[in-house]
């Protein structure tokens, strides 16, 4: 397991949350943040899968014919966002 450094704030912040008997070490404390940091990627992703589900069943989709036609899409929408 890795030795994590804190800064002052952070720490001050920890040891807030145990001295109010919220929590019982510095490792709970963080293992509660990695959970709300992992339960918050994972409403981020069902959000954007619904958005996929929604622009589907709205007809908001395109059908390619080959790879080839796909990439080449793919590859003119990255340089049309690298332009200034």
């Amino acid at each position: 397991m890795p030795n994590i450094q804190l800064n002052k704030r952070d720490e001050k912040f920890v040891e807030k949350q145990i001295s109010s008997g919220l929590y019982g070490s510095a490792d709970e404390v963080v293992t509660a943040g990695l959970r709300l940091l992992r339960e918050r990627d994972e409403a981020d992703l069902r959000m954007l899968i619904q958005e996929g589900i929604d622009d589907v069943e709205a007809g908001r989709v395109y059908t390619y014919e080959s790879a080839e036609e796909f990439l080449a899409d793919l590859q003119r929408a990255e340089n049309d966002a690298q332009k200034p």
